[in-house]
């Protein structure tokens, strides 16, 4: 990726991982529109990079995020002029994070409430920090949930689960969210990173970067078909598409000479025409 700075993150490449801090530290990394715009523009930047295999999204200083800047006061949530037009800023960056071409790993280390878990929820794998505490707190406020969570939150803990934490809004800690499968594992705060680059390194050092990019998006929509058929079909589709090609031969021919693999396929150029890439769903106003 090339060199840029951003207002409200930090976006650093290194070993074909690429950190995005949150860093608002003085506000907790509260959610606000340049944020959104800047999370937009790092996941854009990183989808067409082919040096970027694994993105990890962690926050600076003591949180992660601590939810929708509400600085404005009670008017916070006020969209009435945009009207059907209106479109959730967290929704933006959760419909951009599905459609993604790299794995993402949230490295959760501090607290992340409201669209600062919700935004976490079409991230791939979540770690979380001993310190880390959680909060679908907008009932509390007088909203619903955002971010498109009424989609991904049933499907990461089940429907029981994931109305009790909506329905009371109360905050809870790591082992909670342990329990219920939403963070894989809970880490003291200083091996938080190490255990989510650790992650990453295994998915860049050791698989095809278009077999990832693929997968990601075959298991993130097949979450809502009614039917096993539909995979069959998508991934006989693909399997025809790539099964001859040089990824699959390097695959095939590391493993039995029994060395490491080198891909040399990249999701810039290589990807077979599957899935629209690169941009949201189709947005209509409610009223259209």
């Amino acid at each position: 990726m090339p060199d840029q700075e951003y207002e409200t993150v930090r976006a650093e490449v290194a070993d074909r991982i690429l950190t995005v801090t949150l860093d608002r530290p003085e506000k907790l990394n509260a959610f606000n529109p340049r944020m959104m715009q800047d999370l937009l523009d790092v996941l854009d930047a990183a989808d067409t990079d082919d040096e970027v295999r694994v993105i990890v999204v962690t926050g600076a200083g003591r949180g992660f995020c601590a939810g929708a800047d509400v600085s404005t006061g009670g008017g916070s949530f006020d969209h009435r002029k945009a009207g059907a037009w209106h479109r959730d800023a967290g929704g933006r960056v959760a419909l951009r994070l599905y459609s993604a071409t790299k794995p993402v790993i949230a490295a959760i280390n501090g607290p992340a409430v409201g669209v600062g878990v919700s935004m976490t929820l079409p991230m791939d794998i979540r770690l979380a920090s001993t310190s880390a505490k959680f909060g679908f707190v907008f009932a509390r406020r007088g909203i619903v949930p955002e971010s498109a969570a009424s989609w991904f939150l049933p499907r990461a803990v089940g429907m029981q689960r994931a109305m009790e934490w909506v329905a009371t809004g109360r905050l809870f800690g790591p082992d909670e969210a342990l329990a219920a499968g939403l963070v894989r594992s809970v880490h003291p705060p200083e091996e938080l990173l190490p255990a989510a680059y650790g992650l990453a390194r295994e998915i860049a050092d050791s698989t095809s970067a278009v077999s990832v990019a693929l997968s990601r998006q075959m298991m993130w929509r097949m979450l809502g078909e009614p039917h096993p058929m539909a995979a069959h079909r998508l991934d006989s589709r693909i399997m025809s598409q790539i099964g001859g090609g040089p990824d699959p031969t390097e695959g095939i021919e590391s493993f039995l000479a029994k060395r490491p693999p080198e891909f040399p396929g990249r999701v810039s150029k290589d990807m077979p025409p599957v899935f629209p890439w690169w941009q949201d769903e189709e947005f209509r106003p409610f009223d259209a």
